[in-house]
């Protein structure tokens, strides 16, 4: 496959700052079933610290599902049921034992629409810190606020604003401010579902620089429809397809020379 069937976003991908890969996440045998539905077909992969993995795929592929694993945020939904092991830093999340809460607030996630709180940009950031008792009323969560609005990129644009509702920013900036949010809390692993699918191209140019700066800190994983998005910004991509993982493998070597016929036949747009 040629590399202009990405329009050259490989060579604008900024190469991974990190010699050692170390494992993050490992998924061995993962199935997940809503009711005797199977929607994850025995998922097998590593995902690595410091890097951005992206999944991609048709429609209806798993990917979200997948994503949802991670965080277990599929424990909300009364038929489904999971089969196989994640571990995140060497321990299974799945444990009866593991706290849930505590899984979330290492595993943050952002969502395909942003949704910040119906409280003040302010409000938005301290709100999970001051709950989980991270950081105490003033000074010190004056701190946190800034600290976080920075690493989303967003402090400049509103410090003079704070008290101004997060639902009156554009949907862009409402976004960085999700992430902020998520940052908030310190995870290791910052979850993002399609996060630039409702957004202009120039929110999603911000966010896409954001990610490609946050990975330094943190390792994302995301879900996302675009192809060349995923050839921009990930080091890792994943290709789902019915439920299944076709193919796992660096981003460059993905996508030029991919090794299955149905990740060729996706990515040449041969099939949807």
């Amino acid at each position: 496959m040629k590399k202009d069937l990405v329009s050259g976003a490989l060579d604008n991908r900024k190469e991974s700052i990190y010699a050692e890969d170390i494992v993050k996440i490992k998924t061995q045998n993962l199935s997940l079933y809503y009711g005797e539905k199977e929607a994850l077909k025995s998922i097998t992969m590593d995902i690595y610290a410091n890097k951005i993995t992206a999944l991609i795929g048709p429609s209806g592929c798993g990917k979200s599902t997948l994503l949802r694993c991670f965080n277990r945020m599929n424990d909300l939904v009364p038929s489904c049921s999971i089969k196989g092991l994640i571990e995140a830093d060497g321990n299974n999340i799945y444990d009866p034992k593991i706290d849930v809460v505590a899984v979330r607030k290492k595993i943050g996630m952002v969502f395909q629409q942003p949704n910040p709180f119906p409280k003040s940009i302010y409000e938005n950031i301290a709100y999970a810190p001051l709950m989980h008792d991270m950081v105490k009323k003033g000074k010190e969560c004056d701190e946190l606020v800034e600290k976080s609005l920075r690493g989303a990129g967003l402090w400049e644009e509103v410090k003079d604003q704070l008290q101004k509702p997060g639902t009156a920013l554009s949907g862009g900036q409402q976004q960085r401010l999700c992430i902020a949010r998520t940052i908030a809390v310190e995870p290791d692993i910052i979850l993002m579902d399609e996060p630039t699918s409702a957004l202009d191209p120039l929110s999603t140019k911000v966010i896409e620089n954001l990610m490609l700066e946050l990975k330094k800190h943190y390792t994302i994983i995301i879900v996302t429809h675009n192809m060349q998005q995923a050839a921009r910004v990930s080091d890792k991509t994943a290709f789902m397809y019915l439920g299944e993982l076709i193919e796992y493998n660096d981003t460059e070597e993905f996508f030029v020379n991919p090794k299955e016929k149905l990740t060729e036949a996706y990515i040449t747009g041969k099939m949807g």
